[in-house]
C-alpha cells in the first residue's frame, strides 16, 4: 500500500445528506474521512431547495400583495430590492455552508478533503483537484454520495450560447427581461413563477404533453393551464437549437414525437430572450469518480446500482441520495441516510423503505403529490376508484378565492393508493395523507374518521376522502360508489 495514503474507519463522498452517516459513525468513536470539492451542505443547502424556497417564499409576499384588490383591500407595490433578496438569501446560504465546513475542520474525529476524489481502487480515493490535490484516502467502509447535476440536452449550438443553469439562476440579481426555459419540470416551473413574479416576461419549452410530466396527469394538465395563463408555455416541444446574437438568445424546437399521436400540423417554434435557462432534468456524478477502477456498477443512466438495503456492487461500498436516483428528493435522502446508519450498526439488514414518499412543487400553483398516479394504474389489470374536490367548494377555499382540487386514488376495499394536490398550500396538506399510508391503517377510514377543524383548509383533503368515488379499470362500471358521507359548509354546528 502506498504509504502516502491516509487510513480511515469511513469515508464518504458528498457533503449532503452523507454528513448525516458521517455524524453517526463519528459519534460511534470511528475516524471519519470527508470529501467534497464544493461549499459543504450539498446540493440541497447550496444551490437547491434551500435557497430557491426562501426566494420562493418572496415571491409568494409579493403575490399576495399584488392580490389584495381582490379583497378589497388596495395596495401598492412602490418597489422591489430584488439585489438585496438575492445578496441575503445566498448570504445565509454560504455563512451555513461555512458553518459546516468550520465544524469539519476543528473536528477530531472528522477529515475534510477537499476537492475533486476519484477512486483509485474499491475503498481508495485520490483527491486529483482542489485544496487537497494529490493527497489519497482508504477507509474500511466507503459510502458514495456525490449527487447529481444539471444536464444539458444536445442542443445544436448550445456551447456557443451563454446559458444559466439552475446553480446560475439562483444568484441572478437583476430579474431577466425576459426569459427562456428549456425544460418543464420542477425547477423549471418554480423558477417561472419567481422570476415571473417580479416582472420578467418567460417562455417555457418542454418536451412532454404537459409540465410537471412526473405529477398526475390530472394534475400537471391544470398546472400547465395556469401556468399558460401567465406564461408563452409551448408544451410537446423539444429545443433543437439555439443562437445568440446582440445579447438575445433563441431557441428554436420541434414537436416531440412521444408526446403527439400526430406531429404534422405542429410547426417548429422559436424563443427569444435575453437569459436562457436551461432545466432539462439532471445527471448523476457517477462519471466523475472513476467507477471503473472499482466493482461499482451503474444503470444506463449512470446512477448507482445499490440492493435493498443500500450496498453498491462492490463489497464496502454503500451509495445513497441523488446519485442513487430513486428520487432526486431531499427527504428522500435522508431517509436513505438513516437506512445506512442502522445497517452499518444494528444487528440485522434493513431495506430502505419508500412507502409513501411524497413530492412538491413550489410554483403558483403548488402541487403535491404522493404514491400512484392514475396513469400508473390505467392499462393495467387493477381496478381502482377516484374522487375529486374543489378547493373552492369548501369555505377557506372560496374565501381565498383560490382554485384547486384534491384527487384521490384508492382501490375498491378503500386502501389509499395515491393522493394529489394543486392549489395553496399543497405541500403541508399532502403530508395527512402520508401519515395516514405510512402510519395508519392506509385506507380512507385514516382521513374520514379523523375530525377536521372546520372551516380549515384541510377540509379540502377531507371531502375528497368523504365523498363518492368513480370506480376504473379493469372490470369497473364507472359507476359511483360511497366510501363516505357527503357534508357541506351548511349544516352541523360552527
Amino acid at each position: 500500500m502506498d504509504s502516502g495514503t491516509a487510513e480511515f474507519d469511513f469515508l464518504v463522498i458528498g457533503s449532503g445528506s452523507g454528513l448525516d452517516v458521517a455524524s453517526a459513525v463519528a459519534s460511534r468513536g470511528q475516524s471519519v474521512a470527508v470529501v467534497e470539492k464544493g461549499p459543504l451542505g450539498g446540493t440541497c443547502l447550496n444551490r437547491g431547495c434551500i435557497p430557491s424556497k426562501q426566494l420562493l417564499y418572496h415571491a409568494e409576499v409579493m403575490e399576495t400583495v399584488v392580490r389584495a384588490d381582490e379583497f378589497g383591500i388596495h395596495a401598492d407595490v412602490t418597489g422591489v430590492d430584488f439585489a438585496d433578496i438575492v445578496r441575503e438569501v445566498n448570504e445565509d446560504v454560504s455563512s451555513s455552508a461555512e458553518s459546516i465546513h468550520h465544524g469539519l475542520r476543528t473536528s477530531s474525529q472528522h477529515t475534510l478533503l477537499e476537492g475533486e476524489g476519484r477512486f483509485v481502487d474499491d475503498r481508495t480515493v485520490e483527491i486529483v483537484d482542489g485544496i487537497d490535490a494529490g493527497k489519497r484516502a482508504r477507509a474500511n467502509t466507503v459510502l458514495v454520495a456525490a449527487g447529481a447535476r444539471p444536464a444539458i440536452p444536445p442542443i445544436d449550438g448550445i456551447e456557443d450560447v451563454d446559458y444559466a443553469t439552475s446553480r446560475e439562476a439562483l444568484r441572478l440579481e437583476t430579474p431577466p427581461d425576459h426569459l427562456v426555459i428549456v425544460g418543464g419540470g420542477y425547477i423549471a416551473a418554480e423558477l417561472a413563477h419567481f422570476f415571473g413574479t417580479f416582472g420578467s416576461d418567460v417562455s417555457i419549452v418542454g418536451r412532454r404533453r404537459h409540465l410537471l410530466p412526473t405529477a398526475d396527469e390530472d394534475v400537471a394538465a391544470a398546472f400547465t393551464e395556469r401556468y399558460a395563463d401567465r406564461f408563452d408555455v409551448y408544451t410537446g416541444y423539444e429545443a433543437v437549437a439555439a443562437e445568440e446574437f446582440d445579447g438575445e438568445v433563441t431557441v428554436e424546437a420541434r414537436a416531440y414525437p412521444p408526446s403527439w399521436d400526430d406531429t404534422s400540423g405542429r410547426e417548429n417554434i422559436a424563443a427569444t430572450g435575453d437569459t436562457l435557462l436551461v432545466a432539462a432534468g439532471r445527471r448523476p456524478n457517477s462519471d466523475r469518480l472513476n467507477l471503473e477502477a472499482t466493482g461499482v456498477e451503474t444503470d444506463e443512466r449512470g446512477f448507482v446500482e445499490t440492493d435493498p438495503y443500500l450496498r453498491t456492487t462492490a463489497d464496502g461500498i454503500w451509495a445513497l441520495g441523488d446519485i442513487v436516483g430513486e428520487y432526486l428528493l431531499k427527504h428522500n435522502s435522508n431517509r436513505e441516510a438513516r437506512t445506512v446508519v442502522r445497517n452499518l450498526f444494528g444487528e440485522d439488514l434493513e431495506a430502505v423503505d419508500y412507502t409513501a414518499m411524497p413530492f412538491a412543487v413550489f410554483g403558483s400553483p403548488e402541487v403535491a403529490g404522493v404514491g400512484a398516479r392514475e396513469q400508473d394504474l390505467r392499462g393495467t389489470d387493477r381496478e381502482y376508484a377516484t374522487a375529486t374536490y374543489r378547493y373552492e367548494d369548501t369555505a377557506r377555499g372560496k374565501a381565498m378565492k383560490t382554485e384547486g382540487f384534491v384527487k384521490v386514488l384508492v382501490e375498491p376495499n378503500g386502501e389509499i393508493l395515491g393522493c394529489h394536490i394543486v392549489g395553496p398550500e399543497a405541500s403541508n396538506l399532502i403530508e395527512e395523507v402520508v401519515v395516514a399510508m405510512k402510519a395508519g391503517t392506509g385506507t380512507v377510514w385514516d382521513i374520514r374518521e379523523s375530525v377536521h377543524i372546520h372551516p380549515a383548509l384541510s377540509e379540502v383533503v377531507d371531502r375528497a376522502f368523504s365523498g363518492r368515488f368513480t370506480r376504473r379499470g379493469a372490470g369497473a362500471d364507472g359507476h359511483e360508489h360511497h366510501h363516505g358521507h357527503d357534508h357541506g359548509d351548511h349544516g352541523g354546528h360552527k
